[in-house]
This record gives C-alpha cells, structure tokens and sequence, in this order.
C-alpha cells in the first residue's frame, strides 16, 4: 500500500524517542480520500481481513474483509446518490457497534458526505438539536432508537431521508433492500476526487457549559490518526486490535477506525448495549487471540475486579485513552498479564497528541511526551511557554505547520474558536505540567480543577492516591460547597467500595488519612460520599459534572 506520511523510522525499541520525534515530516496530499486510498488500497487483497463483528449475544459473528468494505460501502455511496444525498451534505447516524456502521460510513466518505456520529444514548431532543444544527438532510438507524427521530422529524425542516438498518417503518427506507439495488461499482473520476481540505467528519462534543459544539474534521483527518496507530498504539497489519468505544464518540475514529487501517491491523468489536460485562469481554478476547488492547480507564478498573489469572490473553500491547490512568491500576495489570499500559492523551478535536512508548520507561501517571508532528507545551495564558514542572494550559503549537489532524473548526462557533486559537497555539483547555525529562502530567479540564482555600488542586491526584487504598473499586473527585460554609469549595470524593467493604465514619477517616500521606495534606477529601455506581459516558467517561450537580 502507498504511503501518505513520512514515517520513518519504525517503531521499534531501539530507537529513541529523539530520534523518531526529529525525523518525522508530514505529507499531505493535496487530495485524500479514506475511502478510495485507504480501504480500496488494502482490498486489492481480497483475503485481507479488515473487520470482525461479534453480535449481542456473544456466540455469532461476522468477518469482513477490505474487498468485503470496498464493494458495500460502493453500493451505500450508490444508494445516497440515487436519493439525491451529495457531497457536502451532513447526515446522523446513530447505530450500535455493527458492520454496517463502517459500510455506511465509508460510502459517505468516498461520496463526500460528512456523517454526524451519534451516540445510542441520543434522546429525542439530542436528536432535534443536531439535526437542525448541523441541517441534517438524512438520519440512519435501527429499529430500537426509531422513536426518537420519528418524535422530532417535522421540526427539522432539513431532515428529508430516514434509513432503518434493520426491519421496516412507513416512511423509511430500509439499508438491506436499498443494497441490494445498489451497483458494486463506483467510479471516483465520475463522482469527483475530494481535497484534503474538504469537510469529512462532524462531531458533536459536550462542554461544561452550553449546548455540544461541532468539531469539523477534514479528509486530511485521518492521516494524523496513522500516528495514532504506528506510534502511540504501536499496531502493524499483522494485529487484531480491540478498542472499547461506543460509535458516536470520537474515540472510535482513533482505536476502530482510520489508523487501524490504514496500517492494515483487523479491528474486532462487539455489539453490547447495556451493562459491561467484563467476564464476557475477556473470554473474547481469549477466544480471538487479540493481541492490542485500548480501553478507558473505567473499564481496566472493571477488569481488574476479576480473578484475571482465569484468562490466557495473546496480548503483546495495551493502552488506555479518555482520561489519566491511576497508577495502581498498572499495577495490578502488570502483575496479572506482564503487560504495562500505556496511557495517551488527545481530544474529539485533534488525534493523538501525547503518549507513552514502548521503547521508553513510564512514569506511573504521565501521559508521556508529544507524538512526532505534534510541538505540545505547557503555557500560560498570554502563551508564554512556563518551566518545567509549572502548571498552565496544555497547547499545541501551529506556527510552522497545522497538522493534519487537528479540527478545522468548530463550526458556527466563532467565539469558541477565538478562545481556543490564540496567537500560535490551539488552547486544549486542560491543564497540565511538564517535568524535567519532558513528560506531562495531565492535572485536569480547566473546569475541573478545584480551587480551594488558595490551592489548586487536580482531580486526578486525589482519585490516584484513593485508588491505592484496598478498599476503593473506583471513586471521582470533584469541587462541592463546603457543608460548614467555612472554605467556599472543598474537595469531595465519591467512592464505590471494593467487595467485602462497608461505608462506616471510620473508614472515611482511613481514605482521608491515606491520600494525605500520598499526595498532600490539603488535597484529601474532606467530604466522602459512598455511592453504588459513578455516573458515565456509554464510552466510561466519568461525568463529573453530573457528580458536581449533585
């Protein structure tokens, strides 16, 4: 397969990071399409396994090779073509994780359409939101999440197409049918090429405050995701790479995705709403012989409350992404498997940016140092780069070339975007710090850093130094009214108890004394609310501000 970016040298542990960081150039076309360079490039192989599905159930499943992706997503572009859908229009699609996400994916890409991926758990108003934001013309679903659009469709006014994947509904068309009228073949020459810098993607990213923003990613967004793959995940073709992200996150583009094949890696992926089942997670992963792993800190913490010396896993490589890894979860994951797990960071509007590597030592907690193409720093607000190990803005820098895979903008947000783009740099809005030997230290989203009694504290320290303790199976942090009215803001954590432990006024003091004597004694928590569950994303984010609510 041709490459499109300059990524020389390999990844392998005798190289250093100088090294690979230094030599890295980027190489952008002037036309790109991942659809036709990508997915059509790899099935010129028609053995090349691109995609493995399982069902809900757990005992089907589906394989799908490159050539299997290339003729679908033709016949879904000739679908969107006879219904008048063209390039440039947006449509929503929100389905569960199923082959036909990709097929219809793919056909909008090489059709120039930009998709609107949604989360399943979209209620009818998220709907009505996006559709009218974005002036959606099509929406495409299943039978399970039908309501919601059928609720809010004449008050889109742009909304002209609906498409069930599966079953049948007055007024909607139906994926199957509509295939299997649909040509295989589809001709770029004839439907037109796409620039690099052509709209590719929407998604809609939720802030602190306001309604989701649109993050509009180009074709050349993809490109930066081969850094996602090669460097941070250290995937070749020869991998079969399970990423845990529901399809309306942007964290699917990164782990199930762009860099995965364009590397040529299989992606596997199970269909399962509801509740995570961790057992079931793991026997798949045993019985396919995964052999990459990226999931959110959430689901390692899951995962490690289980007797892991039942699985015999063929992993070689496990990551995490989302939000910081708790050092003691490394631990126990280290133990269990031999394997270390190497935390990376990035955002919806941009691809991976900072990583832990393979052939460098991991500072238990840092999200590591820049990927090559990316020049990241800690600044101040005026955008003066600050010493080693002071706390500021975590900022790309863009006055020698914008990378690839950084947002274009988020569109029909001017204001936003005068914030976030000041000077040279993208502002991230997380803070952070960079010690001595160039690694960051992730502290926390502007937002959530807790300022109390003149300090400012990150979240994640706290919710580290929790983690230790035996007692505590997850537990989040965040700023609350101080009950006795005294400080103005405290530090509160909420806590779910390991198996065999009971809330009790003792055991508090226990957790309070323990995060003094690991971090500091102003950071522990002088509030402890025992609950069952911590409020989440389908993908594990924590939601902190449903915790700050209450």
């Amino acid at each position: 397969m041709k490459q499109t970016a300059s990524l020389k040298p390999t990844l392998q542990k005798k190289d250093r990071y100088d090294v690979m960081y230094k030599n890295f150039k980027w190489e952008v076309p002037e036309y790109f399409n991942f659809g036709f360079d990508v997915v059509d490039q790899w099935a010129e192989d028609r053995t090349k396994l691109a995609l493995i599905s399982i069902d809900r159930s757990g005992n089907r499943d589906r394989y799908h090779t490159f050539y299997d992706l290339k003729v679908q997503s033709n016949q879904f572009a000739n679908v969107l073509r006879k219904i008048g859908v063209k390039k440039g229009d947006r449509v929503l699609l929100i389905l569960q994780s199923i082959p036909e996400w990709y097929v219809a994916l793919i056909g909008m890409f090489k059709l120039g359409v930009a998709p609107l991926p949604g989360t399943v758990l979209l209620t009818p108003k998220d709907v009505e939101y996006r559709v009218n934001r974005a002036e959606a013309c099509m929406v495409i679903t299943d039978m399970e999440h039908a309501d919601k659009v059928e609720t809010v469709k004449n008050k889109c006014p742009t909304l002209k197409h609906l498409m069930l994947i599966d079953g049948k509904r007055k007024g909607w068309l139906n994926f199957n049918d509509e295939m299997n009228k649909a040509s295989r073949e589809l001709s770029q020459k004839e439907i037109g090429r796409t620039s690099s810098d052509d709209p590719m993607l929407i998604y809609f990213t939720s802030g602190t405050t306001g309604h989701p923003k649109m993050v509009l990613h180009t074709h050349s967004y993809p490109l930066g995701h081969e850094v996602t793959a090669r460097f941070a995940q250290a995937l070749t073709k020869c991998d079969l790479h399970w990423a845990i992200s529901e399809t309306g996150w942007a964290k699917a583009a990164w782990g199930k995705l762009f860099g995965q094949m364009i590397v040529g890696a299989t992606v596997i992926q199970w269909e399962t709403p509801g509740r995570f089942d961790a057992d079931g997670l793991l026997q798949a992963m045993e019985k396919y012989g995964v052999t990459t792993f990226c999931a959110p800190p959430t689901v390692y913490r899951m995962l490690i409350q289980l007797d892991l010396s039942k699985y015999n896993l063929e992993l070689r490589h496990c990551m995490s992404a989302g939000e910081p890894l708790n050092p003691e979860v490394i631990r126990v994951w280290k133990k269990a498997f031999g394997l270390e797990i190497y935390d990376f960071y990035g955002q919806t509007e941009t691809v991976c940016l900072l990583s832990n590597y393979p052939f460098m030592p991991i500072k238990y907690g840092s999200v590591g140092k820049p990927t090559p193409g990316h020049d990241v720093r800690i600044v101040d607000d005026n955008g003066k780069e600050l010493k080693h190990n002071e706390e500021g803005n975590i900022a790309l820098y863009l006055g020698d070339e914008y990378p690839p895979g950084l947002f274009k903008e988020y569109w029909k947000d001017e204001d936003i975007m005068k914030k976030s783009f000041r000077g040279d740099y993208y502002y991230t809005g997380d803070r952070g710090y960079k010690d001595k030997d160039g690694y960051f230290w992730f502290v926390g989203r502007d937002d959530d850093v807790i300022k109390s009694s003149g300090y400012r504290i990150g979240p994640f320290e706290v919710e580290s130094a929790l983690m230790e303790h035996d007692a505590v199976a997850e537990c989040a942090v965040v700023g609350s009214p101080d009950p006795t009215g005294v400080r103005g803001i405290v530090v509160k954590a909420f806590v779910v108890l390991a198996e065999g432990y009971r809330s009790s006024e003792m055991l508090t003091k226990e957790l309070q004394e323990h995060v003094k004597n690991v971090t500091a004694p102003y950071k522990y928590p002088r509030v402890i609310e025992y609950v069952k569950e911590l409020p989440k994303t389908i993908s594990g984010k924590i939601l902190r501000r449903e915790l700050r609510k209450k």
